[in-house]
């Protein structure tokens, strides 16, 4: 048995047009660019409503004309990422925090946290692997299973933590000083 994670899904900001898109050009973006991500073939990355209720939800910067600029698809991958592990909720305040800052450097250097990331979840996979393949038995299969999902809650509820320590300055106060 193979550990094999299609780990390098991530937009690149030289992948993300120049031009404004419409949602289904969004759409389309993100299937082809994650398409690897997907458990299967019936999911899907992202969805028209998926869009729309972030848009609702105030996770998007305000979208102008149906069209969705660089920044909207920063967010949007962004959002993508973090639903794996936060609720909307805290989804919205962590974006709220960095709504100010500039959107492109700040996802460059996401995209840095990430390639660093992977690097670590590489080496981490050298020492499971050894033990899947070498173990046919179930019972250990799910052991290795619990051990991983353990693993990912702990580091969920560590992201989670850091939300909650964001400040409670709401983004109108945030203009203002």
């Amino acid at each position: 048995m193979d550990i094999d994670i299609k780990i390098d899904n991530e937009l690149q900001l030289n992948e993300m047009p120049n031009l404004d898109l419409y949602m289904d050009q969004v759409i389309q973006l993100f299937e082809r660019k994650m398409a690897d991500s997907k458990r299967n073939e019936q999911e899907k990355v992202l969805t028209k409503t998926m869009i729309n209720n972030y848009a609702k939800g105030k996770l998007l910067p305000e979208i102008k004309n149906k069209k969705y600029s660089q920044e909207h698809l920063i967010y949007i991958s962004l959002i993508c990422q973090l639903k794996g592990a936060l609720s909307i909720h805290d989804i919205k305040k962590a974006l709220d925090t960095i709504r100010e800052t500039d959107s492109e450097r700040f996802y460059d250097a996401y995209l840095e946290n990430v390639a660093f990331g992977y690097e670590l979840f590489k080496e981490s996979c050298e020492v499971i692997e050894p033990r899947v393949v070498q173990s046919a038995d179930p019972v250990d299969q799910v052991m290795l299973i619990t051990q991983m999902t353990n693993m990912s809650n702990l580091y969920r509820r560590a992201a989670e933590a850091l939300v909650d320590g964001l400040a409670e300055v709401p983004l109108q106060d945030k203009k203002k000083g």
